[in-house]
């Protein structure tokens, strides 16, 4: 059903062509698990870099593991602790270019250097993050952040 697909565009084009591949992906798909499944695994086929591609979605007040693709990892994640929960308290986009550097980073991977949490908004409450380890340093930019927080956009109209 599906191919990889060569990206050979821009960067900027190639993110365009990965939204679109979202929603036709998810769009008539209302399981909230089916689609951050295929999410995870369209961004981990698309982006290269990256030892992590995930879901942590919020219950009982704390970051519970959602759909991924790489190595097992933390299960629980308290608010305010570690990216993604910062993510959740600041209720923005945490890219650290070095997580050895970020205090109370929650080292799941050794690997991993730098990351991108892009928290997922519904009904102006956090429902959740999208989280991506690199084993690289500085590896996301502004254009990746400008394109994931796009990218979240669609995906939160599906959840």
């Amino acid at each position: 059903m599906f191919e990889k697909k060569s990206y050979d565009e821009s960067r900027e084009k190639n993110y365009q062509l990965l939204l679109k591949q979202l929603e036709a992906l998810i769009e008539d798909e209302q399981d909230q698990i089916a689609n951050l499944s295929n999410s995870s695994a369209l961004l981990n086929q698309f982006l290269d870099q990256v030892n992590w591609v995930g879901f942590y979605l919020m219950k009982d007040d704390e970051l519970i593991l959602g759909p991924f693709q790489g190595l097992p990892a933390c299960v629980h994640i308290q608010i305010g602790k570690g990216v993604c929960g910062t993510a959740v308290s600041e209720r923005s986009t945490q890219r650290i270019a070095n997580v050895h550097q970020f205090p109370g980073h929650i080292a799941c991977d050794a690997a991993s250097q730098s990351e991108i949490v892009v928290p997922i908004i519904k009904n102006d409450q956090v429902i959740g993050v999208l989280d991506i380890d690199s084993p690289t340093l500085d590896r996301f930019d502004e254009i990746d952040q400008k394109y994931l927080e796009k990218f979240v956009d669609i995906l939160q109209k599906y959840l």
